[in-house]
């Protein structure tokens, strides 16, 4: 037990806590100007990135798209280039045979030519011509030993074929044509 004597000291007396001070509604308009402003800007860039985000997912589908709309123009443009093309063989074939009928020597060039790519001199060679051409050529020609003029109705007037042993030469205007037609696209591709 304590004395009764005995002083004990006060109690240290805590200062009272301060007084809540409220802000001024300057202070408020403040704090409510730097919210707004803050959620601007974080709206903004959300907005952003989402219009970003959907600029990349239009851009994607308009160019499937365009790539769409593309493929079947490279087919089409393949398409008309072949049909050109044929149409380019039909016409120079035409004009070509009118220029062997009226030019036979021509064809007597043509002839000798394919002759000589077989070695006609050397071995036998049969030379197989539209019986008209050959009529036409008969005056025109002198052949070698062993190389002969064959008439074969199939053929079309300036059309021939060689046959030598195990050589085979189609000279017919559209093998002729075509091939020519070939290597002019082929060096057109190669250009482009």
């Amino acid at each position: 037990m304590p004395e009764p004597d005995e002083v004990r000291p006060p109690a240290p007396v805590e200062p009272p806590p301060p007084l809540l001070q409220l802000p001024t509604l300057q202070e408020i308009q403040a704090i409510q100007d730097a919210a707004r402003q803050e959620g601007l800007e974080q709206g903004r860039a959300e907005g952003h990135a989402q219009g970003q985000a959907e600029v990349r997912r239009l851009t994607a589908q308009i160019e499937g798209i365009l790539d769409n709309f593309g493929r079947p123009l490279v087919r089409l443009e393949d398409e008309v280039v072949a049909a050109l093309g044929e149409l380019a063989v039909r016409i120079a074939g035409h004009l070509v045979g009118r220029a062997y009928e009226a030019e036979p020597a021509l064809l007597r060039d043509l002839v000798g030519e394919a002759l000589d790519a077989v070695g006609g001199s050397s071995r036998d060679v049969e030379v197989r011509l539209h019986p008209d051409d050959i009529a036409a050529l008969a005056p025109l020609l002198s052949l070698a030993p062993g190389q002969r003029l064959s008439p074969d109705p199939g053929l079309s007037r300036g059309d021939l074929r060689v046959h030598a042993e195990s050589v085979r030469i189609d000279g017919t205007l559209d093998a002729r044509l075509r091939a020519a037609l070939s290597t002019v696209m082929r060096k057109a591709g190669a250009t482009s």
